[in-house]
């Protein structure tokens, strides 16, 4: 699915970009789709789904449970075949290499009466424990634990409706109890909930299946249990991450990106800050704008879950300060290590003091190109980003994590004026 594994980009700046870039599915939301179509045998199909590194990671896990899993590139199609009995062990050679491969948890659960899941891996940006994942599977009255780097959790009597509040609204937790709460007997509530449009968008899914999910979007989520449900097909909502990626690269680069497929409702206060930037955001009739002809002001930022300011976003937001005028504080409130990468954008010259989960940020006019490693997803892109406001050449290593979530990157930036070259050698 991905254009070849790269070993670097390499980023030939500073560049003004320009033009427009169509949105694929979001990254977030296809994979949770993927596993939550283990709650029915039978042919599920999704469309809008991008052609990345993870979603073959999920596909490969999705075959390992015996599954059969087919997309086709042209359309963004994908379909998976389920099993009357798909396996219900999730081996570690798989789930270590994606946090969102947790996601099967729910679903064979509730489905098998048992799973066994291979506590998952991913980026390297914080803890990101599983409690709630556990103790949300234990409410509905499953036995749940860790155990020798599994998560091993059995319902042979099947799961019971409960009343459920997390004291975080965790997206996977939020994900896990509602795949989990879709068959079980009775109502569930859960309090708190992660109103994400990824998590909105599984609830839809499901309810495609033959679920009762009522209060999507809002902070409390009531799960009416079935007996069964049954394949269906679905578009995956737009990628909001990656509009936002586009959104501060046009602000960056003092240029004008039109986002085919964008949501501005999905962004509303990422986009806002852009604005408080100087930035013009328009609406157009597919999509929207965004448009600079000047340095950016500093914007203060703070990470908050759903609806506030994204924390995949915090990277780029950091990057768009490095070289803004003026003087910003950057408060990480969602995964303590969001802030690894600051020392590679400290190679490129940005003048950052990390302290706790708060960066404080002195914008200087340019940046100056260096090698950089990529840390994670987001890290990645943004340290790409930071190359094009960079006078001379910026490698940026460890270049697989960016495949990981947005598909063809490089691709785009070179349609939109950049010089960009993909290193696979």
């Amino acid at each position: 699915m991905s254009s070849g594994e790269p070993l670097a980009f390499e980023i030939h700046g500073p560049a003004r970009l320009q033009g427009s870039v169509t949105l694929s599915g979001a990254k977030n939301s296809a994979l949770k789709l993927m596993a939550a179509s283990l709650l029915a045998a039978g042919k599920t199909t999704l469309h809008n789904v991008p052609g990345i590194a993870d979603v073959e990671i999920m596909s490969d896990l999705l075959r390992s449970l015996g599954c059969t899993v087919e997309y086709i590139s042209e359309s963004q199609t994908l379909t998976i075949d389920v099993p009357q009995t798909p396996g219900h062990r999730a081996e570690y050679n798989l789930v270590r290499k994606l946090r969102a491969s947790i996601n099967v948890l729910g679903p064979l659960l509730t489905r098998l009466g048992r799973a066994e899941v291979a506590l998952p891996g991913g980026d390297a940006i914080g803890s990101r424990g599983l409690d709630f994942h556990i103790k949300g599977l234990q409410d509905l009255g499953a036995e749940a634990h860790s155990e020798h780097g599994y998560v091993i959790a059995s319902a042979p009597d099947g799961l019971v409706g409960a009343d459920i509040s997390l004291n975080f609204p965790s997206v996977g937790a939020t994900e896990n109890i509602m795949t989990a709460a879709v068959l079980a007997r009775g109502v569930t509530t859960i309090d708190n909930a992660a109103r994400e449009p990824d998590v909105v968008d599984l609830g839809e899914f499901l309810n495609s299946m033959g679920a009762k999910i009522e209060g999507l979007g809002s902070s409390l989520i009531t799960i009416t249990g079935v007996t069964n449900l049954s394949p269906t097909t679905h578009a995956t909502l737009p990628d909001r991450i990656v509009a936002g990626t586009w959104a501060f690269a046009a602000v960056m680069t003092r240029g004008d990106i039109t986002i085919i497929g964008g949501r501005e409702d999905h962004l509303e206060i990422p986009l806002d800050k852009l604005v408080q930037a100087g930035a013009v955001v328009t609406t157009t009739t597919n999509g929207f704008r965004v448009k600079m002809d000047r340095r950016p002001t500093a914007v203060d930022i703070v990470t908050l879950p759903y609806p506030g300011f994204p924390t995949d976003l915090q990277p780029m937001a950091i990057c768009m300060n490095a070289i803004a005028e003026g003087h910003s504080m950057v408060t990480e409130n969602v995964f303590e290590g969001r802030f690894m990468f600051v020392n590679e954008l400290k190679r490129l010259g940005a003048n950052i003091t990390v302290d706790g989960h708060h960066a404080s940020i002195t914008g200087i006019p340019e940046l100056s190109g260096a090698p950089v490693v990529a840390t994670d997803i987001r890290a990645g892109a943004g340290l790409v980003l930071a190359g094009l406001v960079s006078e001379g050449t910026t490698i940026v290593e460890e270049g697989f994590h960016v495949d990981r979530g947005y598909t063809h990157f490089a691709e785009n930036l070179r349609t939109l004026g950049a010089e960009v070259l993909r290193i696979t050698e």
